[in-house]
């Protein structure tokens, strides 16, 4: 029987032996994301999934480690967040220390992400990768809070000569008993500790086919800050010697990692550090540098991207420059509000890497992870009126926001919404994305909606006016608000306008129809001008698309009577121009006319009657000058008033004129209690004239538009 254990296993019988053969196997929960890429594994856990895991496990053949913070920088992962999404990102080095690497170029990782579902789950997660790009004699990461060094391994012969790669590794075969790590610091030596020494302080120095691995955190007490260049660099010291044979076998795994944390100039993020590394040069006269180049979270970027996103790299003497435009992609912006001051910073996981050669003639991949950060920035929100006039739509736009603030409400002219109710009630709101990561907001409001005011500014301009407070919230919980006011005006603007042309029995107005004729109400004193006004009243109205005419006989509601004598008087008739939602006058077309009667009652608002009436008509006639009137307010002639007969006061009259004046009661604002009559609106009259030998009426008056009337019989 053969047995090959290295994963998901096939059975297959073949004659009298049992074959097992193993593969690597894939397995990728949903909600997770896995990259391959060429010095380590990326993993992206949805934040659905992310927010439920409270624990990570490394698993390997000796058992299942989980990865807390110390732990993963000892063992070469690193985990972060992704502030875009929420997703939590998982970097695993392709050398870490519970990776499944057989010959340096095929890697399987294996763990266990817990979860807080109804008790601890455990949903499994297995990649394996393959190395894309060879590796060079060394190679050095500086990730976000360990450095990784690793080094071409050396297979040494007992006759001192080197072996071919499939000997064993003679360091490997030590590891446990042969090797030591030497520290210097400042030059001179600071420890000598077995390989179990240096694990206990934090330090992991391990061996696979190829390559010898040296990792540990910043910020050990064996490693120091030196400056380069006037920059800042950490340094580990580090040597691995053993003995083989006749021969001691002595490895440079020494570290170096810029400290320097950068800076911001207002307007970008800038980071150097030294173009030659000179801890990691054996020979410094023979520096060749092969090429830089740089990238973020983890990924480099090549020179087109570069140009778009705005990015900057200039070699400047011994120093390199990197720098990063404020809200450039690649980057994030973090939201704060406190005392309703918003403020706000940016930064960006920086991946650079150097690519060079010394005297000795090996290739060294330098590459580090660094996170710049700008202070934190005083930001305030602003809006750009993009209003289209002819649209009749206020559209405000607000921006710019990072992913981690969102539009909670509004408040449109005092009227309070929340974002979907505002869209429900015809406020459309849009959230416009931009390329930069950043978001802004669009919102729509008609100017002729309830909610939007509107006045005429001056002559012929009509302005509308939004107040807009807007609600933010800094996610999850903390509020920013915001105000803005827009207004928005249009010109040649008028109110309707009537041209009255006088009749023998009334007056005719005429109005030609506008385009923003549904802006005004056309209204007779108080009351808006419809078919059912008119009807009532007794107007004569025809309106079509192109003209509305109103013809008022002289005798309806409506009028006010002026210069009243025997013979003629004037009549003027008023038409009101309101704002339809307002109901505020903005112009009026009144139209006096000359009007001959013999009979005439008008009932003034101050409760005066003036009366013309023929008293000549009646057989026999009646001298005017005989007539009285009396507390009935019926002009009464006896027929003792004749010359035949004798002056006899009775309310039994031959001729008897009638005058009556009607009310609406609703009209009246003083009645009788301080002994005054007043009323909003000229009272409706009649005049009745009866005698023994004949009855004549007056014109017949129609009634106003409310059934409830006052009949006024004032005593004189």
């Amino acid at each position: 029987m053969v047995v090959m254990s290295l994963g998901c296993c096939f059975v297959l019988p073949f004659l009298n032996l049992l074959l097992v053969i193993s593969v690597h196997c894939n397995n990728v929960p949903d909600g997770v994301q896995v990259e391959c890429r060429d010095r380590y594994l990326w993993v992206s856990i949805e934040k659905p999934l992310a927010d439920r895991i409270f624990q990570i496990e490394a698993l390997d053949d000796t058992g299942v480690y989980p990865i807390m913070e110390k732990y993963a920088s000892e063992c070469g992962y690193t985990h972060t967040y992704d502030d875009a999404s929420g997703n939590a990102i998982l970097r695993a080095s392709y050398l870490s220390c519970h990776t499944d690497n057989p010959t340096d170029e095929v890697f399987v990782f294996n763990f266990n992400l817990i979860t807080s579902d109804q008790g601890a789950v455990s949903v499994p997660l297995s990649k394996t990768c393959t190395l894309s790009l060879p590796w060079s004699n060394r190679e050095v990461i500086c990730e976000h809070k360990y450095m990784e060094v690793s080094v071409r391994n050396v297979h040494c012969a007992s006759n001192g000569e080197t072996s071919n790669s499939s000997t064993s590794s003679v360091a490997h075969e030590s590891a446990t008993n042969g090797f030591k790590v030497l520290f210097l610091k400042g030059g001179e030596e600071v420890a000598s500790l077995s390989i179990g020494d240096a694990r206990m302080l934090g330090y992991v120095i391990d061996a696979t086919a190829e390559r010898i691995v040296f990792r540990a955190a910043y910020g050990q007490p064996h490693s120091e800050i030196k400056k380069i260049n006037g920059i800042p660099v950490e340094v580990a010291h580090a040597t691995v010697f053993f003995r083989r044979s006749w021969t001691v076998v002595m490895i440079d795994l020494t570290g170096a990692c810029t400290s320097n944390l950068g800076s911001f100039d207002g307007e970008k993020l800038l980071w150097k550090t030294p173009m030659v590394m000179t801890p990691l040069l054996y020979d410094h006269s023979g520096f060749v540098s092969e090429h830089i180049r740089f990238g973020v979270k983890g990924q480099l970027l090549d020179d087109s991207t570069i140009r778009d996103w705005g990015y900057m790299l200039d070699i400047s003497g011994d120093s390199v420059w990197i720098g990063v435009p404020y809200s450039a992609n690649g980057g994030h912006r973090w939201s704060f509000v406190e005392d309703n001051t918003y403020s706000e910073y940016y930064w960006v996981s920086l991946y650079y890497e150097h690519v060079f050669m010394d005297g000795s003639g090996h290739l060294t991949r330098f590459r580090q992870v660094k996170k710049l950060t700008s202070p934190l920035l005083l930001q305030v929100p602003f809006t750009i009126d993009q209003t289209i006039l002819e649209e009749h739509y206020f559209t405000v736009y607000l921006g710019n926001f990072p992913y981690d603030v969102e539009l909670f409400d509004v408040v449109l002219n005092g009227e309070p919404f929340s974002v979907p109710e505002a869209i429900q009630s015809g406020y459309p709101i849009a959230r416009v994305p931009h390329s930069n990561g950043t978001h802004a907001y669009v919102l729509r409001v008609p100017f002729e909606d309830p909610v939007v005011p509107k006045m005429y500014f001056s002559e012929g301009i009509l302005q509308y006016s939004l107040n807009i407070n807007y609600t933010l919230n800094i996610i999850p919980h903390d509020p920013y608000y915001h105000s803005a006011s827009v207004i928005a005006q249009i010109k040649d603007v008028f109110p309707p306008d009537f041209n009255g042309v006088c009749t023998e029995t009334g007056i005719i107005f005429k109005m030609d129809h506008q385009k923003l004729g549904y802006l005004w109400e056309i209204g007779i004193g108080h009351y808006p001008l419809t078919t059912e006004l008119a009807a009532h009243r007794g107007y004569l109205l025809h309106n079509d698309s192109r003209r509305l005419t109103l013809e008022v006989p002289v005798f309806t509601l409506g009028y006010i009577y002026e210069d009243i004598n025997l013979k003629q008087f004037f009549g003027t008739f008023e038409i009101l121009s309101r704002d339809a939602k307002t109901l505020e006058i903005q112009k009026s077309a009144a139209k006096r006319c000359l009007f001959r009667t013999d009979e005439l009652i008008v009932c003034s608002p101050d409760g005066v009657m003036t009366v013309v009436a023929n008293v000549t008509a009646p057989l026999p006639e009646a001298e005017p000058s005989r007539a009285t009137l009396t507390y009935e307010n019926e002009i009464l002639v006896n027929r003792g008033l004749f010359p035949e007969g004798a002056p006899v006061i009775t309310r039994d009259a031959d001729f008897r004129l009638t005058v009556q004046c009607y009310y609406p009661v609703h009209d009246f604002n003083q009645l009788f209690v301080d002994r005054k009559f007043k009323s909003e609106t000229p009272g409706f009259g009649s005049i009745n004239q009866a005698s023994d030998l004949t009855v004549k009426h007056m014109p017949k008056q129609t009634t106003p538009p409310n059934d409830l009337l006052l009949r006024y019989c004032k005593e004189v």
